[in-house]
């Protein structure tokens, strides 16, 4: 009897298990522009439950071909990606543009690539890609994430680096421009923008309506780069996580005004050589505290951002 039971609730768990991997996550693009679609990802960190759909993506229909910008974060969420630019489109997948290197932006690319697109990306993602960090990740989430992450998930490199400034990618009669902006989340990122439409595709440079991973970058610069995404006045700007915005510059300047207060903050403790515990648990987070993450990212950017600010030695940047 009690094998049999056992047997039964063993059962049970793998119907469980099985009941949560059929249920994929609703991958849903919606219009936001004249020939542009967007795809949300959940406000979450990646899990076998949401196949590591924590991340944007989005594609624009021109007259010679569909353009993706990010590539989602299993490749079971780039095929369901593909189904709904079938919905809206025949014409052939030409090129997908990646904001940056990250896994979440990145590991449904082999699908596109399959599909037979062109993969460009800047020059400065080549170091990452190559590395033993994104290698070990990739080994740790196959793990971690599987059945979405496995074996047979690869990195895919660029077929194209771009090393300028700014690129002109012309698609029938659709004219992007594809700006770098990094060193700023990576020193890799770009945004893509359609100026005919206004619509920026902004990657990880923007996080609407939650907080920022900061990881290990320079805010300092991070910051700067946003300064120039004000200056180029975009209509909407589809961020790397969090809803698309059709009011720019108050969603910019969230991202902007938190890499602000973190540095101001960790600045003043880093030079009055504070413990960072203690300065932590004295600042007053309240701004930000009722935002999606803050517990699983915040002690995390304020810790980053006070061995920085002890390096580059300021208060706070202007």
């Amino acid at each position: 009897m009690l094998i049999r039971n056992l047997s039964a609730l063993l059962l049970g768990c793998l119907w469980m298990t099985q009941a949560v991997l059929a249920e994929p996550p609703a991958v849903h693009a919606v219009k936001v522009a004249d020939k542009v679609w967007f795809v949300q990802g959940q406000t979450a960190l990646g899990s076998v439950e949401n196949q590591n759909f924590i991340s944007n993506a989005g594609f624009i229909v021109t007259d010679d071909g569909v353009v993706v910008v990010d590539a989602l974060g299993s490749p079971a969420l780039a095929q369901a990606m593909i189904a709904e630019i079938r919905k809206v489109t025949s014409q052939p997948i030409r090129y997908v543009i990646l904001t940056h290197y990250h896994a979440d932006h990145i590991y449904g690319l082999q699908v596109f690539k399959a599909a037979g697109a062109t993969v460009i990306s800047h020059q400065e993602g080549r170091e990452y890609l190559n590395s033993d960090t994104a290698q070990k990740r990739l080994e740790a989430t196959r793990i971690d994430l599987a059945p979405w992450i496995d074996s047979k998930t690869h990195f895919v490199s660029a077929d194209r680096w771009l090393d300028g400034p700014e690129t002109v990618l012309q698609v029938g009669s659709v004219k992007l421009l594809l700006h770098h902006v990094g060193p700023a989340h990576t020193p890799e990122d770009m945004v893509i923008f359609d100026p005919q439409s206004g619509v920026m595709f902004a990657g990880d440079i923007v996080f609407r309506g939650r907080i920022p991973f900061v990881g290990t970058a320079d805010s300092r610069l991070w910051i700067q780069s946003l300064n120039k995404l004000l200056a180029l006045n975009p209509r909407v700007v589809l961020p790397g996580h969090g809803p698309a915005s059709f009011t720019p510059v108050a969603d910019i300047e969230l991202t902007r005004d938190y890499l602000l207060y973190l540095r101001k903050q960790m600045g003043a403790a880093a030079k009055n050589m504070d413990p960072f515990e203690q300065a932590y648990d004295k600042i007053d987070w309240s701004r930000y505290a009722d935002l999606p993450l803050f517990k699983a990212a915040n002690r995390m950017n304020a810790y980053n951002t006070y061995l920085l600010m002890e390096q580059q030695g300021e208060a706070d940047v202007k």
